[in-house]
C-alpha cells in the first residue's frame, strides 16, 4: 500500500494511535494538515471529505487563532460514499481555484475518504494530466490524513513533509542555506525565531511560517488569502539547503521531512526539542553560533541574566510545587524541563498520542526527574484527571481542554500549547527562547499567589 501511494504521488499514511478515549487528549490528523497547509504562501486547505469536517476544524482553530480561516471541501455525500470522490474532487479544486486563485492547495483527505479507499493521489495525477496547462494552475500537495490513524501533530508534520516532497528541487546547493521546520508552535514563536535567526545573521527558509496568516492585521476588506506564509520559491530552494533543523523529538522519521529531504538530496538533518528555559535555549543559541561563526549577541546574553535574575526572585514561590502537564509529547518533554528548572516537581506527565519512547526520552531530557512520576501516553482527560485526583499537585499545564478537570478539581490551569480556546491570546503566546521562559515564570509566578490568595482568609496580608 505505502508502494502504491508513493507511486501516485501520496506519502505513507501515519501509523494509528487510536485506543478508546472519553475525552481525547488530542485532536484529529486533518486539523494538524490543515494548520501547517496555512504557513505556506497562498496556500488554500482542502478536506477530501465531508463538509462536516471542514466546519469542525475551522471552528477549532478559529477559536484559537482569533483569525478567519477557510479551508474548502469535497463535501461528500451518500452517493459520494458510494462511487468514490473523484468527481467531487475535481469539482472543489476548479471551484478553490476559481474563487481563491491561490498558489498552492493542500489537499488532506479525511477518515471517510480513507475508508473508502480513495486513491487521492491517482486522481491529482489525472487531474494534472488533463488540466495542467491551463493559466493559473496551483501547486497541489496531497496528505494521508485519516483521523483514526493518528493525531493532530502527527498531521501536521505530514503535511510539512507533503509539502517539502512536491516543492523542494535542486538547482544550486548551497552550503550556508539551512531549513528551520518549528512544529506547531505559536505564530509569537515564530515571529521570536525569525528574530533569532536574523540576529546570528543566517541564511534560512522556516517552513511551515504562519506568524502573519493566522496573527495578522485588521483588515479594510475581507481578504481571501491572506498575506504571508513561507515563499514557494523560498520552499523550492529547500533541496539546495545543506542541513535541516526541526524541533521535534517525537515524530517518527517516515512523517518528517527530514528523512525525505536526506535521501533526495542528501541534506544533512538535525533535532532538537524546543527551546524552552534557559538550559535548552542556551543549547540552541550555542548551535546557532557554531552556525552563523558568531557570538551570542548581547541582546541575548542580557535576556538570559535577566530571567535568571528572576529566578532568584521568585523561585520560593515556585520551589517544591507540584505540578502535572499534558499535552502533545513534543510539548510535554521541553515544558516539564522548563518546570523543573524552576523548582517544580513534576508529578504526571501525559501525553495523548501514542508516544513508546515518552517515559525514556522524558527521563533523558529532565534533570532530576523524580522516580515516582507517572509518565503515561495514550490517555485521555478521563485518565489524566484520574491520576490528578490522586496526586493533588498544585497546577496544571496544558491546553485549554484541562479547564473543566482545574474547576471540578480547584487546580489552578496555566494555559499553554494548542488549543487555547477560552482566552484570547492564543496566538501571541510565547513559550521559546530566553523571553519566553520569562514570561512563562512570571504567568507561573502569579497563577500560584493568586491561588494561594483565593483560598486564604487575609487574602493579600499572607504574604
Amino acid at each position: 500500500m505505502n508502494t502504491l501511494r508513493k507511486e501516485t504521488g501520496m506519502p505513507p499514511k501515519p501509523q494509528s494511535c487510536c485506543t478508546p478515549t472519553t475525552n481525547a487528549c488530542k485532536l484529529c490528523t486533518p486539523l494538524g494538515a490543515c494548520l501547517a497547509f496555512r504557513g505556506f504562501e497562498g496556500c488554500v486547505p482542502f478536506l477530501h471529505g465531508s463538509q462536516g469536517c471542514a466546519t469542525y476544524i475551522r471552528r477549532y482553530l478559529i477559536s484559537h487563532f482569533n483569525e478567519p480561516i477557510d479551508i474548502a471541501s469535497s463535501a461528500f455525500s451518500e452517493q459520494t460514499v458510494v462511487f468514490g470522490g473523484k468527481s467531487n474532487l475535481t469539482d472543489g479544486l476548479f471551484n478553490v481555484i476559481r474563487q481563491y486563485r491561490p498558489a498552492m492547495i493542500g489537499i488532506a483527505t479525511t477518515c471517510l475518504a480513507e475508508t473508502i479507499g480513495d486513491d487521492v493521489g491517482m486522481y491529482l495525477s489525472e487531474f494534472r494530466k488533463e488540466y495542467g496547462a491551463l493559466d493559473g494552475m496551483p501547486e497541489l500537495v496531497p496528505v494521508s490524513t485519516p483521523a483514526y490513524a493518528g493525531t493532530h501533530a502527527e498531521g501536521f508534520w505530514c503535511a510539512v513533509r507533503a509539502a517539502a516532497e512536491t516543492l523542494a528541487v535542486r538547482e544550486s546547493p548551497d552550503d550556508d542555506l539551512i531549513g528551520i521546520c518549528p512544529g506547531m508552535v505559536s505564530p509569537a514563536d515564530i515571529r521570536h525565531l525569525h528574530e533569532i535567526l536574523r540576529a546570528f545573521h543566517l541564511r534560512y527558509i522556516l517552513f511551515p511560517d504562519y506568524a502573519d496568516t493566522l496573527d495578522g492585521a485588521s483588515w479594510d476588506d475581507y481578504l481571501p488569502l491572506p498575506p504571508g506564509g513561507t515563499p514557494l520559491k523560498q520552499m523550492r530552494r529547500l533541496g539546495d539547503a545543506a542541513r535541516l533543523i526541526a524541533f521535534s523529538v517525537f515524530m517518527p522519521a517516515h512523517i518528517q521531512p527530514g528523512e525525505s529531504l536526506a535521501k533526495t538530496f542528501g541534506t544533512q538533518t538535525e533535532n532538537m526539542p524546543l527551546p524552552m528555559g534557559i538550559a535548552a535555549t542556551d543549547r540552541l543559541m550555542q548551535r546557532f553560533s557554531e552556525l552563523g561563526g558568531l557570538s551570542i549577541p548581547a541582546s541575548f546574553k542580557a535576556e538570559r541574566a535577566r530571567l535568571v535574575d528572576a529566578y532568584v526572585d521568585g523561585h520560593k514561590v515556585t520551589a517544591g510545587k507540584r505540578v502535572a502537564v499534558f499535552g502533545d509529547a513534543d510539548f510535554v518533554v521541553p515544558m516539564t524541563a522548563f518546570l523543573r528548572e524552576i523548582g517544580l516537581i513534576p508529578v504526571l506527565c501525559a501525553c495523548g498520542g501514542r508516544a513508546p519512547a515518552f517515559a525514556a526520552v522524558l527521563r533523558d531530557a529532565v534533570d532530576a526527574l523524580p522516580e515516582e512520576v507517572e509518565i503515561r501516553d495514550q490517555v485521555d482527560f478521563s485518565d489524566i484527571e484520574e491520576t490528578v485526583t490522586a496526586l493533588k499537585p498544585d497546577l496544571l499545564v496544558g491546553s485549554s481542554k484541562g479547564y473543566t478537570m482545574s474547576r471540578r478539581l480547584g487546580i489552578p490551569l496555566l494555559r499553554a500549547g494548542f488549543p487555547i480556546h477560552d482566552r484570547v491570546d492564543g496566538a501571541r503566546l510565547l513559550h521559546l527562547g530566553y523571553r519566553g521562559a520569562q514570561q512563562y515564570f512570571d504567568r507561573i509566578c502569579n497563577l500560584l499567589i493568586e491561588h494561594e490568595q483565593n483560598r486564604s482568609p487575609v487574602a493579600y496580608a499572607y504574604m
